[in-house]
């Protein structure tokens, strides 16, 4: 059943797939998650949250990672983050002295929820992952994959579905150089070559670090 950490990551997702095509791929500034994209003030009722400091506890699990939902940028920010969730009485609003911090969505994560999976968080590093499927097979909804095609009128430079970062251009890119994950299709153990998971450090397989955050 999901929780109010679901939902919120659920209406971020909506938010930004109304905002037009590629928005999910755009790393944005914190702020705007609070501030314009799930406001409390209007979406208190369909995040289910009882207060505001309930709110501001939930953005604070997102921001710090939990369920591997969004990344945030710089890493120092979120290890911050991730500790004071963990603490005994945390500071909720910590998220706030970093306004300008960037969020990255998980694509996988989002993909789910935009197909409309019961459970659409990054499976677990016991389950082995499912392959995605390539665009353009017959049974694939085409919304969730034109939300993570940024529009060529948008930009010139290839840019990674993953977190936005322009690819380089004339050859071949395995792995984005900003964020180490692959452009498109399943993500590889760069040592072995075999199947890992968004959120893995290591790999099942071989145990080598995997390189992906």
């Amino acid at each position: 059943m999901a929780d109010e950490l679901d939902r919120l990551f659920g209406r971020l997702v909506e938010a930004l797939a109304e905002a037009g095509p590629g928005r999910l791929a755009v790393p944005f500034a914190s702020a705007e998650l609070y501030e314009r994209l799930v406001p409390y003030r209007s979406n208190r009722a369909k995040l289910n949250v009882a207060t505001h400091q309930d709110y501001e506890m939930t953005v604070l699990r997102l921001l710090a990672g939990e369920r591997g939902y969004a990344r945030l940028e710089p890493t120092d920010v979120q290890e911050a983050l991730q500790r004071e969730a963990a603490a005994t009485n945390p500071d909720t609003a910590l998220f706030r002295n970093f306004p300008d911090a960037q969020i990255m969505i998980n694509r996988i994560a989002a993909e789910r929820f935009l197909k409309g999976e019961r459970a659409y968080a990054p499976p677990s590093p016991s389950v082995t992952a499912a392959p995605l499927e390539e665009p353009g097979d017959a049974d694939e909804e085409p919304v969730a994959p034109s939300h993570f095609a940024l529009d060529e009128s948008e930009t010139r430079a290839p840019q990674c579905a993953y977190c936005g970062g322009t690819l380089p251009a004339g050859r071949k890119v395995n792995f984005c150089p900003h964020c180490g994950q692959p452009p498109s299709g399943e993500l590889r153990c760069p040592a072995c070559g075999s199947e890992v998971d968004v959120g893995w450090a290591y790999c099942a397989s071989c145990g080598r670090p995997t390189g992906f955050e």
